[in-house]
């Protein structure tokens, strides 16, 4: 078995890369929602508990109801809540751990990169987790809820009657947790493929090493999910982005059970994404059968060709909306449920002795990331094979028996 065409597969792993790369990155106003209150004490209640050194730092009071001392007690239950948004959304560093009694925090930053009038390049540690004013270059930017603002030296953000910010924004292509998870990623598929199709090239029948777990899956998305619904002829066209997206969903939901608080595939970025890559790949591929079909049904009475077709026009278009949809809702799901269990240790802790609340959680929790394991499988299978299923009913030939 040959590896083949992987020049569009590579092409196809840079866009989607790019586009979700750029999605991610800029993301609209309703994400920066906040309340009308000056700019340093409007930090949502996500980033307030995420990053607890900024709280401890400045020992100011928030909307969850953190107390204004250093090391003071919390209210728990907007901390779960807090945490478990903060999870699900994608940030500017990697948060690994923060003590909310002590103020302890560690993580890492990641690289800001902004176009304003310039190039500028700095890392995310200079907001100090949206407590501080970033100075680049001569000019100053302060994060909002994950958002980048232009202000002035004071660090001034203005808000609308909706608690919106009005400040300007820079262009925003930092290397963000989920961009950057995406990069590694790709990265890890294409030297995984390089390797495989080596192997192939000398000749050896038998892939070795990491290649031994790959060809099975290969041949499984070739002659279970390419082959039937594509057909015999046409299928190896379509094999490299097959291929592609269904690895890189798969790694990508699989890096999503980790600690490290990555959650690509829900990101309805990343799946718009993948969805539009299927909907162009389809009609760029779809022979004169499928739009006849889709503009003058064959074999129907005119006034139904009429009728019909505004419904064929806009099943082009919820097909990969459909696409899109599933994937974001089964991972977000599935991440909200295990974080939900995971709290309980905090929630009930008081009621439950401590290792009752931590049987029970570990229990629950453990149970759930068993099945998780099978979703993150299985949510890549159904869209690897929903899109062949689409690729094959734009790409077969129809035969029609004469109407008179």
């Amino acid at each position: 078995m040959m590896i083949t065409r992987k020049p569009v597969s590579l092409l196809m792993s840079a866009f989607i890369g790019l586009f979700s790369w750029v999605a991610m990155a800029n993301p609209t106003t309703d994400s920066t929602h906040v309340t009308a209150k000056p700019a340093h004490e409007a930090h949502a209640v996500a980033h307030d508990s995420a990053h607890a050194q900024a709280t401890h730092a400045e020992g100011e009071h928030t909307t969850a109801g953190h107390e204004a001392n250093h090391g003071g007690p919390v209210d728990e239950k907007p901390e779960v809540q807090a945490f478990i948004k903060h999870h699900l959304l994608d940030s500017h560093d990697f948060n690994l751990y923060a003590d909310g009694e002590t103020g302890h925090h560690v993580g890492f930053p990641l690289p800001v990169i902004l176009v304003d009038n310039g190039l500028h390049v700095f890392m995310s540690s200079a907001f100090h987790n949206e407590k501080e004013l970033a100075e680049v270059d001569g000019n100053f930017y302060k994060m909002v809820h994950g958002v980048i603002y232009k202000s002035d030296a004071e660090g001034t953000i203005t808000n609308d009657a909706h608690g919106h910010p009005t400040n300007a924004k820079p262009l925003d292509f930092s290397i963000t947790k989920n961009v950057f998870s995406l990069l590694v990623t790709a990265i890890l598929i294409f030297f995984a493929f390089t390797s495989l199709a080596k192997t192939y090239k000398k000749g050896n029948p038998l892939p070795t090493g990491f290649g031994r777990i790959l060809e099975p899956l290969v041949i499984y998305v070739r002659d279970e999910i390419a082959r039937p619904n594509i057909g015999e002829k046409k299928y190896k066209k379509f094999m490299p982005y097959l291929l592609t997206v269904f690895f890189l969903i798969w790694t990508l939901n699989l890096i999503g059970l980790t600690p490290l608080g990555i959650n690509v595939t829900g990101n309805i970025a990343v799946t718009l994404c993948l969805a539009l890559c299927t909907l162009i790949i389809t009609n760029v591929s779809a022979n004169a059968d499928y739009w006849k079909h889709i503009f003058w049904m064959p074999g129907v009475p005119v006034p139904m060709k009429i009728v019909l077709a505004p419904i064929e026009v806009l099943g082009i278009f919820t097909k990969p909306f459909s696409l899109m949809i599933r994937l974001f809702a089964n991972i977000t799901a599935g991440h909200s449920v295990v974080m939900g269990l995971i709290a309980i240790i905090f929630l009930f802790k008081q009621q439950l002795t401590a290792g009752g609340a931590v049987g029970v959680s570990l229990a629950l929790t453990l149970f759930i990331s068993v099945i998780e394991l099978l979703v993150a499988f299985l949510q890549a299978f159904i869209f690897t094979m929903l899109s062949s299923l689409f690729i094959g009913m734009a790409v077969q030939d129809h035969h029609h028996d004469d109407h008179h």
